[in-house]
């Protein structure tokens, strides 16, 4: 994943990936098949923790307002904890090398945060409109501060964001 996030996926050759991982060249391609096979492994099982991740915050909170904010403080402190993860899913082009997955923001930890949005919606705690719309106010100020974290351009932690950007983000949907 790490070379997949400095080099690119074009960047990487499977010979890299043998030298980084001290495998052989024979296990790469009996377990994955080929490059392709490991970006999809490894995109897989990110989307997999970030759904884990997501149905764990929706079972321990109750109502949109908790769970969406919990979200984003789970997502804050992913980025701190590892940034390579957050880069990969967030930076990385993956329909460019396996265009058969869904794009990260149809994948099933955007699908069950929208789902949030929408319950959110039906009980009345987020005025009604369009769930993209919801969704984006929700949750597009987080990805952008989580992407400027990234990139280097914001000096300090993101949880020392948290609260100024769930404010603006809350009341940007709230009913």
């Amino acid at each position: 994943m790490a070379l997949f996030v400095e080099r690119g996926y074009f960047g990487t050759s499977v010979h890299d990936i043998v030298r980084a991982s001290n495998v052989s060249i024979g296990s790469i391609y009996h377990h994955f098949g080929d490059k392709a096979g490991i970006a999809r492994a490894l995109y897989a099982a990110q989307t997999a923790r970030m759904d884990a991740l997501i149905a764990g915050i929706a079972a321990r909170h109750p109502g949109a307002a908790a769970r969406c904010r919990a979200i984003v403080e789970a997502l804050f402190r992913l980025t701190e904890d590892d940034p390579v993860a957050m880069e990969f899913m967030l930076h990385v082009k993956h329909r460019e090398f396996i265009p058969d997955e869904k794009p990260v923001c149809s994948s099933k930890p955007f699908e069950a945060m929208r789902r949030i949005v929408v319950e959110g919606i039906a009980r009345g705690e987020i005025r009604p409109v369009d769930v993209m719309v919801a969704s984006t106010s929700l949750f597009g100020s987080a990805l952008r501060m989580i992407t400027a974290r990234l990139d280097g351009v914001l000096p300090k932690p993101l949880p020392e964001y948290l609260d100024e950007v769930w404010e603006a983000s809350w009341r940007a949907v709230a009913a």
